[in-house]
């Protein structure tokens, strides 16, 4: 149905032949998008409304011109599904298919290139055929590290989110290894979640959700319950779980906008005192994101006289400092860096902020950075034993590194001696055979010279 040859002609014949072969994919069955299969795929699931998926394609008109094809360019095509990025039988048409599936679409105008058409390539009002193969499609990460993958089953209604601080009614299923281990309704405050027993996951996820949104959420340890499990459940640590999750209800916190610089530092201490217990819980990210919430309101304020601006560095430096602390605990040294730069923009001469930066140094192995930030605590504080301490270590890292560096120069030196050497021993043969040749050529044109002179 696909070749030059069987390509009907126009949009009546081509929308009765495929409607006989094929199905209407479209949710209002006005025949916008008709599939055929060629190939069926495997069986199991189908993409999810953010899915990630690759597809092979190739767009021809009803003459059977081809305008567009990814195989000539021999590079497959990426997109995240249902969120407009292409055309819209596209997103109909790719959400029905399985993996490994190649099937044709017949496409109207409304659902291709409109009335307009494109320049060039497709004429106005044209419908349009597309084969198309499906590779592969995987869930949208939402967190850097893949932490958190979302598919989404059943799209939510409007355009706003949560935000932190937000109230949220939802309904929760969790699963292990395909075992049911946690059904119910919650409520809960959007970086608060951790106080229900939510998991840090569920909570991240929500300022990606719309009221009414259904998705599975699939969450590595780290997200989930981490490296203690959880015994209530019967899970245990560094374990891969999943959770279904359906937006019922939310109500937003306000933003930082709406916030007058008051209101902000008032509601600044609250926030710290759940991050000091979530620290003191060991729930390190669920500390981190409340001092975080703190300095993203306060950063860019200034205050209106000496002493807002001090009250504003002091709780902007305590913020900093704690997080600092916390991202030593998980381990995340470039970001314990940063957050003790910013204390130290404030407050030059800050112990902590010093002590914490070389700590994260040496962790890093910078241990002349590490040590000429323990050097500065000793200058601010003669007394802290602790900097003393570091200061010895350092040393001794800096005295072991380079003796490493000289085992390993020395070593490297040997061996291009050997090398040299084994590279040397046949080129001086070929060079005595060199000379020993030249100076039997020589010797023999002496005698020829000798020979042809008179005597």
């Amino acid at each position: 149905m696909t070749t030059d040859q069987e390509l009907p002609m126009d949009a009546q014949s081509a929308t009765a032949m495929f409607a006989a072969k094929g199905i209407d994919v479209t949710l209002s069955k006005d025949q916008g998008v008709i599939k055929v299969v060629k190939h069926p795929g495997l069986d199991g699931e189908r993409p999810m409304v953010g899915d990630r998926v690759t597809v092979h394609y190739t767009g021809k008109l009803l003459t059977g011109k081809k305008f567009d094809c990814s195989r000539d360019r021999k590079e497959p095509f990426s997109f995240n599904l249902g969120k407009g990025q292409v055309l819209k039988a596209w997103d109909i048409g790719v959400m029905s298919m399985q993996k490994g599936e190649v099937c044709t679409l017949l496409c109207k105008p409304e659902y291709a290139y409109g009335p307009s058409g494109s320049p060039n390539k497709i004429p106005p009002r044209s419908p349009v055929l597309f084969q198309m193969e499906l590779l592969k499609f995987e869930g949208e990460m939402l967190t850097d590290d893949g932490g958190i993958t979302r598919r989404i089953k059943v799209k939510g209604d409007g355009y706003t989110n949560p935000n932190d601080g937000a109230s949220v009614d939802v309904h929760l299923e969790g699963s292990c290894g395909g075992r049911l281990f946690d059904c119910r309704d919650v409520s809960f405050v959007v970086s608060e979640a951790e106080d229900k027993g939510v998991p840090l996951g569920v909570d991240r996820a929500m300022d990606k959700m719309q009221r009414g949104e259904c998705c599975l959420l699939y969450l590595k340890p780290k997200y989930g319950f981490g490296s203690e499990g959880k015994p209530e459940y019967k899970i245990g640590p560094h374990k891969d779980i999943v959770y279904e999750v359906t937006l019922k209800d939310f109500k937003r916190a306000k933003e930082s906008w709406e916030m007058d610089l008051n209101e902000k530092l008032d509601l600044a201490h609250g926030v710290k005192h759940k991050g000091n217990q979530y620290f003191k819980a060991g729930l390190y990210f669920q500390a981190v994101i409340q001092y975080q919430r703190i300095v993203c309101w306060l950063e860019m304020e200034c205050g209106s006289g000496i002493e807002q601006q001090k009250k504003i560095q002091e709780v902007l430096l305590t913020s900093h400092l704690n997080l600092a602390l916390c991202f030593l605990r998980i381990k995340e040294f470039s970001q314990v860096v940063e957050n003790c730069n910013k204390v130290i923009e404030i407050e030059e001469s800050n112990e902590k902020a010093l002590y914490r930066r070389g700590e994260a140094r040496l962790l890093r192995n910078e241990f002349t950075l590490a040590l000429a930030d323990f050097q500065q605590v000793l200058q601010v504080n003669p007394t802290n034993r602790a900097a003393r301490a570091q200061i010895s270590i350092c040393q001794s890292r800096i005295k072991e590194h380079h003796e490493q560096d000289k085992k390993t120069y020395a070593n490297m030196f040997q061996k291009f001696a050997e090398r040299d050497a084994e590279f040397g021993k046949p080129k001086r043969r070929r060079d005595d055979n060199k000379r020993s040749s030249m100076n039997g050529e020589v010797g023999i044109k002496r005698r020829r010279r000798s020979q042809d002179c008179p005597s």
